[in-house]
């Protein structure tokens, strides 16, 4: 069983941060602040990364399911991922963006069943956003937090996980993994119960290393040195991360790594996600052959 918890979806990138222009173009191009870049792989012609194409991806290498995280360069994307929510909710467990308490009721009044804080992006502290995280933690929401890398938002993550013991946090992209902050990051995974950390970016991270990442491989098992194997969770970013790679490719270096043991990388890849999202009804998808194997 494996289960992805870091991907993103979206029908249109059109936004722009501090005046730079993100705007979908063609062959899976995007103006990223202002700079041509391949934001998809060529194949995604039209600049859309749907459902559709993901489910595809996930079926060929065998993902069950997959959490689907939002960021700001995206532009906000509640309404699609509503229906992506409605339309396939054994596959997708979809969070919404907000930055209030009014907007996060229209979250889950739409049923979406958490909020992403794209946090290295937002200059205001953390605290402005208490009376939301109260709310998520009343109404069952899961935060996906991803933290800048300095020590006042890792100091002010561990506050808000202490004032809502309830709330279910995923720390993202392996606490800025290759930063100086990663030990800090991860180990906000002890100050809760219901705190974890999903790898999501790593591959991104370690691009400069590339397949088969042995130094992320060595990264997740000192991150379960630190906070157990249990808190600990596989995430793709998908799509942008399969530019690179395949989408196989970003997790089956943890399947051929001699690290880690099978329990291990069972818990990993989708074990530790299966019991923090909930999710139920995962298909069994079958190992379909490659033509030229």
């Amino acid at each position: 069983m494996i289960i992805d918890a870091h991907s993103h979806l979206w029908l249109k990138q059109d936004t722009s941060i501090d005046g730079k222009r993100i705007l979908s173009l063609k062959n899976g191009r995007s103006v990223f602040f202002d700079e041509e870049v391949q934001m998809l792989p060529p194949f995604m012609v039209d600049g859309r990364n749907t459902a559709e194409v993901f489910l595809s991806n996930m079926d060929y290498a065998q993902v069950g399911g997959a959490v689907v995280v939002q960021e700001i360069i995206d532009g906000c994307q509640n309404d699609y991922l509503t229906e992506v929510q409605h339309q396939h909710p054994d596959r997708f467990f979809c969070m919404g963006m907000a930055w209030n308490r009014k907007e996060a009721e229209a979250v889950k009044k739409a049923g979406l069943r958490g909020i992403a804080i794209p946090g290295h992006r937002v200059k205001e502290s953390l605290f402005t956003l208490m009376p939301m995280f109260k709310y998520m933690e009343q109404q069952g929401l899961v935060l996906s937090m991803c933290l800048a890398d300095d020590e006042r938002q890792i100091g002010e993550m561990a506050e808000v996980i202490q004032e809502c013991p309830q709330l279910k946090v995923a720390i993202g992209h392996f606490g800025m993994v290759t930063t100086p902050s990663f030990e800090q990051q991860v180990k906000l995974a002890l100050q809760g119960e219901q705190v974890m950390v999903e790898s999501g970016g790593i591959t991104w991270l370690y691009n400069a290393e590339f397949y088969p990442y042995p130094s992320a491989v060595r990264s997740i098992c000192q991150a379960a040195d630190w906070v157990g194997w249990d808190r600990l969770m596989w995430g793709s970013d998908y799509p942008r991360t399969i530019t690179a790679i395949t989408y196989r490719m970003s997790y089956d270096f943890i399947c051929k790594s001699r690290e880690l043991s099978e329990v291990q990388k069972a818990a990993f890849l989708g074990g530790n996600a299966l019991r923090f999202y909930g999710f139920k009804n995962l298909p069994h998808l079958p190992y379909i052959k490659n033509m030229s194997e």
